[in-house]
């Protein structure tokens, strides 16, 4: 029998995490929402009908009782009825048994272009007539669906923290390389610099940086923008761990060894001493992942981050800033749950992949 390999001793040692192991998969699945999200949300974020708003969420049914007084089996959700509050002139809805709205999966809906290159008009779940209401999840004040705007939230607040992430850890590592490697002045010039990063609070910051962005600014841009402001606050931290790793290596003997034989600075670098700690790297990353999408949801809740028509779940977070959407309609709330789960779960899956970086231990 032969002996495992230094990633089969990692993988092995990850799965005896039950929680990070599970929580991976919750990651997974998030994730892909994100990437398919045009054909698993019933609806487009902006479609809206003014009839249906503030509307409570609706529960899938399996079954039915018909006229004779037998089970029939067909998925579907109830019907409203609504009349008007002689009062406060507000639409109330109140749940109709007797409409029945039929749904299905892979149905027919409004069309779309998935990841804006193809269209299509087929729908994961939705109901069998589109011209019917379907909210799983309640509607919002101006009636759009806040399934739908949910999961295309989950593709840009969790690309925020992929994207946010990678730039970080490329200055993290090429920085902190940088300055363990080399030390003297450029040491003390990098650590300077993020000494003085650290030092200044976070949120003044990021609201003195996003209020420069003009309101003039396409959405895309203005994404890119949030992004890279979150990235240039985020990479300190590893930075200061990649140095004190160099430092501790740069005079062993493997890398003397190198350096007599004629390789090059960068070389050993990138060959010698990086793929000593990448697991390490990876475990940081994973944890990184949650500070950058809570940032991105505070800002744009805050309203100084990412603004409409771009749907985030900090964005959807501003539909219950008050305390009449909070009693009217709890299920506003729903990003921000969204938001906690998926942060536990990074933070879980991160704890198992740094237990797991060291498989000896």
């Amino acid at each position: 029998m032969g002996l495992a390999s230094q990633r089969q001793l990692i993988w092995l040692k990850f799965k005896e995490h039950r929680l990070a192991y599970w929580s991976g998969i919750v990651i997974l699945l998030i994730y892909m929402v994100a990437v398919f999200a045009e054909f698993i949300a019933p609806r487009t974020p902006d479609h809206y009908d003014s009839a249906y708003a503030m509307l409570s969420p609706q529960a899938i049914n399996l079954f039915y009782v018909d006229e004779a007084g037998s089970y029939r089996f067909e998925p579907h959700v109830t019907g409203f009825s609504s009349k008007r509050d002689p009062k406060t002139l507000r639409r109330i809805f109140a749940p109709d048994p007797a409409i029945r709205i039929p749904v299905g999966f892979f149905v027919r809906g409004e069309t779309y272009n998935f990841w804006g290159l193809f269209p299509s008009n087929i729908h994961l779940i939705g109901p069998k007539d589109p011209s019917q209401p379907f909210y799983l999840l309640g509607s919002d004040r101006l009636g759009r669906d806040v399934l739908s705007r949910l999961v295309y939230g989950t593709r840009v607040s969790t690309s925020v923290g992929l994207i946010g992430v990678a730039i970080s850890l490329v200055l993290g590592v090429f920085l902190g390389g940088i300055s363990g490697y080399v030390g003297g002045v450029v040491d003390n010039a990098i650590q300077r610099v993020i000494e003085f990063i650290m030092s200044v609070p976070t949120i003044p910051l990021w609201m003195g940086l996003a209020a420069a962005i003009p309101v003039t600014w396409s959405p895309i841009l203005v994404y890119f923008i949030i992004t890279m402001i979150i990235s240039l606050i985020g990479w300190t931290s590893l930075a200061r761990e990649v140095r004190g790793r160099f430092m501790s290596w740069r005079n062993e003997v493997f890398v003397v060894a190198a350096r007599l034989d004629g390789t090059s600075e960068m070389r050993i670098i990138t060959r010698h001493l990086v793929p000593g700690f990448v697991s390490h790297i990876i475990a940081s990353t994973t944890l990184a992942i949650p500070a950058m999408i809570i940032a991105e949801t505070s800002l744009s809740f805050l309203g100084i981050g990412l603004r409409p028509p771009v749907v985030s779940w900090g964005v959807l977070l501003q539909e219950a800033q008050n305390i009449r959407s909070l009693a009217e309609a709890p299920w506003l709330l729903a990003p921000g749950f969204l938001v906690i789960i998926t942060v536990l779960a990074l933070n879980f899956l991160g704890d198992g992949l740094r237990d797991a970086a060291d498989p000896y231990s």
